[in-house]
């Protein structure tokens, strides 16, 4: 293995012989607390896969019970395989455990996370978010098939592999549910926590939850894929706490002019305060945003392919004698007022910040470009609009 400047965190090979014999550590790929991922080839096949190499030695968990972790990483490895062979999960591929470290060798994902994904592309159309939506409920369908409860859904815990399809991953807060029970843990990220998650940590004769969780995080999920910011995001983390709470988010957004009505209608029912009422993965499935018209296959129509040819020709004749919208002039004026509500030119502002700041602030935390620009004086704001427009 060729060496690289990091090969010195690479752990004692005696702590882990198996591993070493069957896989070859490449290049870090991700970066944990207490864990490395790196890229790795299986010897005899040549294979690509990922290796999450968990450090439980003392002196690298600064205070942190590494019996708790062992215990809390064998409990995942334990879900890992109970969910294992669905094509929305990450595959776990093999495990090597020794006094001081956990190797994880999972299905490599070179497209990485959702979450950067959306990053680089800023919004989905509904079409590609209809394609992922449906995957990440397939997944979860599955999960909560085997009585598990996931906890912590977000975009950085879903992958995409080479053709973008999604996996699932990171099932470190996951929990198995016997019939009945109810959690009560406060465990998650913030913008994605349900109300009844957040009621469980504050309230004493709080009914705890359930996996409903899960489907009101995929409401935020499906919210962020289309408008490219959560529902319920806030500066101050108090105030979004209590949006939450209180199922307070709008669709009056610049964006959302652009969204059909079947989108916003599947956000609304998953993004319902009471879990009893809010909609099921089943349910969430057979929703109207997810109806493809399957186009039946009778054979070969002459007549109706001539007709069809001379439709598409005259709509194209019409087009070209259409004024372009693209050609139309952006009156200085209104774009120096309020840019943003100009959907020719929201693409533009979101780029431009992407490419400033290369992320959304911070993972996890405010996901949301309009923070980017919350202390800039508007003086300075309308500068950048306006020499972005004349490049």
């Amino acid at each position: 293995m060729a060496k690289e400047e990091d090969d010195d965190n690479l752990p004692d090979k005696d702590a882990a012989k198996e591993f070493y014999a069957k896989y070859e550590p490449k290049e870090i790929i991700g970066r944990g607390i207490s864990s490395t991922v790196r890229r790795c080839i299986e010897k005899e096949t040549g294979h690509e896969f990922a290796a999450k190499i968990i450090d439980l030695s003392q002196e690298s968990q600064d205070g942190v019970d590494t019996h708790i972790m062992r215990d809390a990483t064998r409990q995942e490895i334990q879900i890992l395989r109970m969910v294992a062979g669905h094509p929305y999960i990450i595959e776990l591929q093999d495990v090597f455990e020794s006094e001081t470290f956990i190797f994880l060798v999972f299905e490599l994902c070179k497209n990485g996370e959702l979450f950067d994904y959306l990053t680089s592309v800023v919004t989905l159309s509904e079409k590609k978010t209809r394609y992922i939506m449906r995957q990440v409920l397939e997944g979860v369908r599955h999960v909560h098939s085997k009585n598990i409860v996931h906890r912590d859904l977000k975009p950085e815990n879903i992958l995409l592999d080479d053709q973008l399809n999604v996996k699932i991953t990171d099932f470190g807060f996951a929990k198995v549910l016997n019939d009945g029970e109810k959690l009560f843990e406060l465990c998650g990220t913030p913008g994605y926590l349900a109300p009844e998650t957040l009621k469980a940590n504050m309230f004493e004769d709080a009914p705890g939850y359930g996996k409903e969780v899960d489907i009101w995080a995929c409401g935020v999920i499906m919210f962020t894929l289309l408008v490219g910011c959560p529902p319920f995001w806030h500066r101050k983390q108090m105030v979004m706490l209590r949006n939450i709470m209180e199922g307070r988010y709008s669709f009056t957004s610049p964006e959302w002019a652009d969204i059909s009505e079947d989108p916003k209608d599947l956000i609304r029912r998953l993004l319902v305060v009471e879990p009893s009422e809010r909609i099921d993965v089943h349910e969430s499935l057979m929703h109207p945003f997810f109806n493809t018209v399957a186009i039946k296959s009778g054979g070969f129509n002459a007549r109706a392919k001539i007709r069809l040819a001379f439709v598409v020709v005259r709509a194209a004749v019409r087009l070209r004698r259409l004024p372009h919208t693209s050609a139309r002039a952006v009156a200085l004026v209104d774009a120096l007022r309020d840019p943003y509500t100009m959907r020719a030119l929201r693409k533009v502002i979101d780029g431009c910040a992407f490419r400033v700041y290369g992320h959304w602030v911070k993972k996890g935390e405010g996901q949301n470009r309009a923070a980017l620009f919350e202390n800039m004086p508007k003086t300075e704001l309308k500068s950048l609009y306006v020499s972005n427009l004349s490049r």
